[in-house]
């Protein structure tokens, strides 16, 4: 019978048995998943309750996922050494940002105290959709929407291709699966525009919707996911 690795290095750590008792455990139909007595190979991750003979050898694990709306002004920092720190504003101690969010710009923050979807969402690969309502000096020209949808070079190196929507003569809405320092105000600033409002909107599947700043809200799994 096949079985994960984390479960086999959880049951002999936990219970101080060697790998032949832990495929015996499992042919016995001793080991229960969240209720389930498991089948070859399952998933385990920390949110599950893993049970042997009746006895819990681990807990289910419940963790924080949290959508908040980040002030202008405020830094996307824990370090209480830097001034207008997350930590003087957030409503949490336990919990820490996914990513980063200029201070002069505002927006969405998800919080979370899972190191798990921190990597998910930051890890290049995954390119996750992050999108942007942004509000410049000047109008804007539709020469100004190919540009900044085409990439433009920023510190060394061109942008990926993205979506940009105009939204009214001064603003439109940009979707980055990039995480440049200060892209887009960089991208504006090569093309002659400052940028006087930044808001961020949506990462992935979770959206400001109605938050105000400073408020928070928790998010669900299926929009995680």
């Amino acid at each position: 019978m096949g079985f994960s690795t984390k479960l086999q290095y959880l049951l002999v750590r936990q219970l101080g048995i060697s790998n032949k008792e832990v495929r015996q455990l499992l042919m016995d139909k001793k080991v229960k998943i969240n209720g389930n007595v498991i089948s070859s190979n399952p998933e385990v991750e920390p949110e599950d309750e893993i049970k042997v003979d009746g006895k819990i050898v681990q807990a289910a694990k419940t963790f924080k996922y949290l959508a908040y709306y980040k002030p202008r002004g405020v830094e996307t920092t824990l370090n209480p050494e830097i001034p207008d720190n997350l930590i003087n504003i957030l409503p949490f101690s336990d919990v820490f940002p996914v990513g980063r969010l200029d201070k002069a710009s505002e927006g969405l923050l998800i919080l979370t105290d899972d190191g798990r979807y921190y990597d998910k969402i930051l890890r290049k690969e995954n390119k996750t959709e992050k999108e942007y309502l942004v509000k410049v000096d000047k109008p804007i020209t539709e020469e100004f929407i190919e540009n900044m949808a085409s990439g433009i070079k920023i510190m060394g190196k061109m942008t990926l291709p993205c979506e940009v929507i105009k939204v009214s003569d001064s603003e439109f809405r940009i979707v980055l699966v990039q995480g440049l320092n200060r892209q887009i105000r960089r991208m504006c600033y090569k093309l002659g525009y400052e940028v006087l409002f930044l808001q961020r909107i949506r990462i992935g599947n979770v959206f400001l919707d109605k938050l105000e700043p400073g408020m928070w809200r928790e998010i669900s799994k299926t929009d995680l996911n």
